[in-house]
């Protein structure tokens, strides 16, 4: 269950949209120079969780494994980027509130 579920139950009135609608929505109102230090963010974590990964998979075999994981877990995955999106979506507001 992902952190952000209760706001899901009805994912079209809440934030009169999804997750992932919503977050570009925020993401279109943004400077470069922001959206550029996020994504970074983004990539550095991403980086981070492949190393992670890569003490458990083979370098080579990450992507067959993430795959492989992704079509196993399809409804639990769906439900995690609905999450990821939201808290991306709230590290926008903050960092433009800031």
């Amino acid at each position: 269950m992902g952190k952000f579920d209760a706001l899901f139950e009805d994912e079209d009135d809440i934030f009169a949209g999804t997750p992932e609608s919503r977050y570009w929505d925020i993401h279109s109102q943004l400077s470069q120079d922001l959206i550029k230090d996020e994504f970074d963010g983004i990539v550095q974590r991403l980086a981070v969780m492949e190393s992670m990964l890569a003490k458990v998979h083979d370098l080579e075999d990450i992507d067959r494994a993430v795959q492989s994981y992704a079509l196993e877990n399809m409804s639990e995955i769906e439900e995690m980027k609905k999450s990821v999106y939201m808290e991306l979506a709230g590290q926008l507001i903050y960092r433009v509130a800031e």
